[in-house]
């Protein structure tokens, strides 16, 4: 957007120094001049020799000039109009419609490309503009139907599982089984709406990181024991690779966010009897985390829209997520500074990457922190 105002303002300097003798125009005002100065002559002439009177010989030289300045008039006007009015009614007409909600709209440019004066620029930057209000809106309309149905789906699950407990002839194993159903459509009602909160505040940076320099290897052993019982359920067999110590500078409830949800998905992605892997190195400007699974994988296409909110590419496992893990997962690390990777291929299984800087950071908080014990 920089570089595009730059440009627009480059160019109407251009024009604007341009402007100032523009020698086309000089050229074609001085051939009228000389043309019309021809006519006036011969006008002269002709009435010298038909003896006009003094009178005629005044009138019709000021009638003469009336119609070449009249002539002049209309030319310049039309050429302003065709210049300017025109596409600024357009830009006026359009700009009142996209207010009122039509982001269909474009407006066309007065010049090719290699003619373009800063009108031209004006109205590209405009439909430039109108095409993204229009994806924005199209977001906002799709998060507000995804909401509206990750919302619904549980509900409509604590709703039906109501209705059949009040039934008189339920066997206490039906009663417990459908309690339990009820507790997890419950429980996945309370994840998303936590998770689309710190999202909110992520987004909106509410929320901003308070990095700590702590030890990285201690709180992923700590995140993973956390789904011990999970992938013991599934006969998952886990495998991690994790340093003695490693030193890092992030905040520490944000990316234990990162860790849960990344492990989270590869419990859940893995099929029973499968592995996963959780791997941590260290190098000398950074720490590298990865965590793979050996679970259905993923495509291409799959992988360009893993990170958008509410997308989930497998929907056998939809009741099991929100499609928001993954969002607020790119959003912490961007925060961070840091970057998460995805390799993946269908039936090979997946694997996150995350690269976390070390040598920036740690000057970076040093610095923070000579600068507190000063003030």
């Amino acid at each position: 957007m920089k570089k595009l105002t730059e440009h627009v303002f480059f160019t109407m300097n251009n024009d604007s120094r341009q402007s100032l003798f523009p020698v086309s125009i000089f050229f074609v005002y001085l051939a009228v001049l000389c043309l019309m100065s021809g006519g006036h002559s011969g006008i002269l002439r002709f009435m010298d020799a038909k003896k006009f009177s003094a009178g005629l010989q005044t009138l019709i030289p000021i009638l003469y000039w009336a119609i070449v300045a009249s002539g002049l008039t209309i030319f310049t006007r039309w050429k302003i109009r065709k210049t300017y009015d025109e596409p600024m009614r357009r830009l006026a007409e359009a700009t009142d419609k996209v207010a009122h909600g039509d982001f269909s709209i474009f407006v066309p440019t007065t010049h090719t490309i290699e003619k373009q004066d800063y009108l031209d620029i004006m109205i590209t930057d405009f439909n430039k503009m109108v095409e993204e209000l229009g994806s924005i809106e199209t977001l906002k309309t799709d998060f507000f139907s995804n909401v509206s149905h990750e919302i619904k789906t549980p509900i409509s699950v604590i709703s039906n599982y109501a209705q059949l407990l009040q039934s008189q002839k339920l066997t206490e194993d039906q009663r417990a089984e459908y309690l339990d159903n009820i507790l997890q459509a419950t429980r996945r009602l309370s994840n998303l709406i936590t998770n689309m909160l710190k999202l909110n505040k992520l987004e909106r940076q509410t929320i901003r990181p308070e990095p700590k320099q702590y030890d990285l290897c201690q709180q992923l052993c700590e995140c993973a024991f956390q789904f011990e019982d999970a992938w013991e359920k599934k006969g998952i067999e886990f495998a991690a690779e994790i340093e003695d110590y490693a030193e890092i500078i992030a905040d520490p409830d944000l990316m234990e966010l990162v860790w849960t949800n990344l492990l989270s998905n590869a419990v859940k992605f893995t099929p029973p009897g499968g592995s996963i892997e959780l791997r941590q190195m260290s190098r000398e400007d950074e720490v590298v985390v990865s965590i793979s699974d050996s679970g259905c994988g993923m495509s291409a296409d799959t992988m360009n829209h893993i990170f958008d909110k509410f997308y989930q590419g497998d929907t056998s496992h939809a009741t099991e997520g929100n499609g928001l893990g993954l969002a607020l997962v790119q959003r912490i690390l961007q925060l961070s500074e840091a970057s998460v990777a995805v390799n993946s291929a269908v039936g090979t299984g997946t694997e996150f990457i995350v690269r976390i800087p070390r040598l920036k950071h740690k000057q970076q908080f040093h610095d923070e922190q000579q600068k507190e014990e000063h003030l």
